[in-house]
């Protein structure tokens, strides 16, 4: 084991921890990125600083697929990397090997050190695994099904009108995101609570859908890409909203009603697929912003994520100032979550608390220090 004087200060800060399960109070989460953090390489630097953990993970990961992922994420090229299938897999893959590694070569205690968990969209499926809900081998296997599902949903709803599809992210000032979530579901023919009863049966082209709510100013919508070019023009000339629009590297419309396949496929393997309720500790739903309750509301939550829209605002709020967690360790490729996180909780460290990003090994030993002085401390 390689940092033996890290590993022991893990132990000391676990041993000096307290708890009476997980049902009381929150203090530190554990969070993963989604979907669009892949990069080509994004294994190598781990593969290098420690082989004998990462290379035998990878060597699994492609057993259990039956093909070589490990190759597309190592040597590309970004067009077979960005494909969903590859994508999804690949991005899951690269958060739960930096687990293992923190947990193998620094001796982390996750059980101990973790509260709860939480993944952003694609993320959920990593903080599933990190909370003991769920084993590696049946979430790789999911995802990677689920993701081949999706990509030809998107296909055929191309092929159906002859449109783009795609993401794109609007920015607006905090006061007016409220209004702006509303306006955009008068414009799309949705009630009150922000669903259509029937919109599985709603032509594709039709199927506009806010697939994530970020952050107190930042909203995705997904679907068509001329449908979406159209409603901002109707929010802005009858809803009096111009929001900052940028589209997102995206060929599929996420979390969007398009994909109704993929959730129905998902709660097929979920069915036969061995959970653990409760696992180790909670984890929270994109879906509800709340942990999930129990062994069937994970599938159904879990599932119906294909389809409805990612509450990562509403996660964090609930975590941060309900929950009261102060301590956020974001693990994986990229560090979008962690400027997630961070705008809304505070990036600014203080004497027990903090948001953290392991994304890259020459991080990995000062960081944890920090992070265990910090959780040491209270």
């Amino acid at each position: 084991m390689r940092f033996a004087s890290l590993a022991r200060r893990v132990v000391d800060a676990g041993n000096c921890r307290s708890y009476s399960g997980h049902g009381g109070q929150l203090r530190t989460a554990l969070f993963f990125p989604g979907h669009g953090v892949q990069r080509v390489g994004m294994t190598a630097q781990w593969l290098e600083a420690f082989p004998g953990t990462a290379k035998p993970f990878l060597e699994e990961t492609d057993e259990i697929l039956g093909c070589s992922l490990s190759r597309i994420i190592a040597e590309g090229p970004n067009s077979k990397l960005d494909a969903s299938t590859n994508a999804q897999p690949a991005i899951m893959a690269t958060s739960v090997m930096i687990m293992r590694i923190l947990e193998s070569e620094f001796s982390f205690k996750t059980k101990q050190e973790i509260d709860v968990t939480l993944g952003h969209s694609l993320g959920e499926y990593a903080a599933l695994i990190s909370s003991g809900h769920l084993e590696y081998k049946d979430a790789l296997k999911m995802v990677r099904g689920r993701a081949a599902i999706m990509e030809e949903c998107s296909m055929k709803a191309k092929e159906e009108t002859g449109d783009r599809y795609g993401m794109v992210a609007l920015v607006c000032v905090p006061e007016r995101l409220e209004n702006l979530v509303t306006s955009i579901h008068e414009f799309l023919g949705y009630g009150s609570d922000g669903v259509k009863d029937d919109s599985s049966h709603v032509p594709a082209i039709e199927q506009v859908q806010i697939a994530n709510i970020n952050s107190s100013n930042q909203i995705v919508l997904s679907g068509s890409l001329p449908r979406i070019r159209q409603l901002l023009i109707q929010i802005k000339e009858f809803g009096g909203h111009d929001p900052r629009a940028v589209e997102i590297k995206s060929d599929s419309p996420f979390h969007n009603p398009i994909m109704m396949p993929a959730k129905d496929y998902m709660r097929r393997a979920l069915a036969k697929t061995n959970i653990r309720f409760p696992g180790d500790m909670p984890c929270v739903s994109n879906v509800s912003g709340r942990p999930f309750g129990s062994k069937h509301d994970l599938i159904e939550k879990l599932s119906g994520q294909a389809v409805n829209t990612v509450r990562w605002w509403d996660s964090i709020k609930y975590l941060h100032q309900e929950a009261g967690v102060r301590r956020w360790l974001g693990v994986g490729p990229g560090k979008v979550g962690r400027n997630l996180v961070g705008k809304e909780v505070g990036r600014v460290q203080s004497k027990t608390g903090g948001v953290w990003a392991i994304t890259d090994p020459k991080e990995v030993e000062t960081t944890l220090q920090d992070f265990l002085d910090k959780a040491a401390a209270g």
